[in-house]
């Protein structure tokens, strides 16, 4: 196997993290994906990724494969992770992209997008 030299690694960040989570999220199958800008709003983060799963499989699947598919594409990892797939909410934080995955009823019941509601929707998708 070949080893990954530094210069080769596509680090990113920001608004391109964000866009390259729900890309890996989409790939899973998740639901309802969407990236919020927060800048400004959140002394915690930059930019929210919110998507939903229809089972405890998919929840866990999500979450394993999310991290796994930006780590093999950018060479990522989220800086930690809260919650299991068995609270219907789990986060993986990018320090500057929290990736929320969530049941359709957790997200429901929290209403992230409501409590972001002054954040700028980032288009991810063509």
């Amino acid at each position: 196997m070949k080893q990954l030299d530094l210069a080769e690694t596509m680090k990113v960040e920001g608004k391109e993290l964000a866009i390259a989570c729900a890309h890996a999220a989409d790939e899973n199958k998740a639901e309802n994906i969407r990236v919020l800008d927060v800048t400004g709003l959140s002394s915690l983060t930059d930019f929210i990724v919110i998507c939903s799963g229809n089972s405890m499989p998919h929840l866990k699947a999500l979450l394993r494969d999310t991290e796994a598919i930006v780590f093999e594409k950018h060479e990522v990892k989220p800086y930690s992770g809260e919650g299991r797939a068995e609270t219907n909410w789990v986060v993986l934080d990018y320090f500057d992209v929290m990736v929320h995955i969530m049941s359709e009823d957790a997200r429901g019941h929290y209403d992230l997008e409501n409590l972001w509601g002054d954040a700028k929707e980032v288009a991810w998708s063509e």
